[in-house]
């Protein structure tokens, strides 16, 4: 039993869910003019790379089942953002890459990600920040 004068330990998972919550708020109202999801967003942060990724690769990447991005990546290609085509050398294999409107997006998206992290994270030590990371890796090695 705490007193009452001693907070109760704050999960750290419920925290993480308000954080990422709040992230989203903030990336959606920043990025309102894309007119995008908070998961079309997460797909298309990973795509600006310019790698072109499978389905599975992208899901992995983005922490979600293949078959949840299918309705995310129709929306996407709907719009002109993405396109699907197939691997060289094995054309069972679609890859998902980016179109030229696509990289636009994607670009803004990422330099929108940057601005808002520097804000949240600008003051910490870098120690701090890569202990997170760590907790982070933790956290999404508990789910695979």
């Amino acid at each position: 039993m705490t007193s009452s004068s001693t907070p109760p330990q704050q999960s750290a998972l419920l925290a993480l869910q308000r954080a990422t919550h709040a992230t989203l708020q903030i990336l959606t109202a920043e990025l309102v003019d894309l007119d995008l999801t908070a998961s079309e967003i997460n797909a298309m942060a990973i795509l600006a790379d310019g790698h072109g990724r499978t389905i599975s690769e992208l899901g992995t990447a983005a922490g979600t089942r293949p078959t949840t991005l299918t309705s995310v990546l129709d929306r996407l290609e709907r719009r002109g953002h993405i396109t699907r085509g197939t691997r060289p050398g094995d054309r069972r294999v679609v890859v998902i890459g980016l179109t030229s409107s696509g990289r636009l997006a994607a670009d803004t998206i990422r330099q929108t990600l940057a601005e808002v992290e520097a804000r949240a994270l600008g003051g910490l030590p870098a120690e701090a920040i890569a202990d997170f990371h760590t907790v982070l890796r933790a956290l999404a090695e508990v789910s695979s």
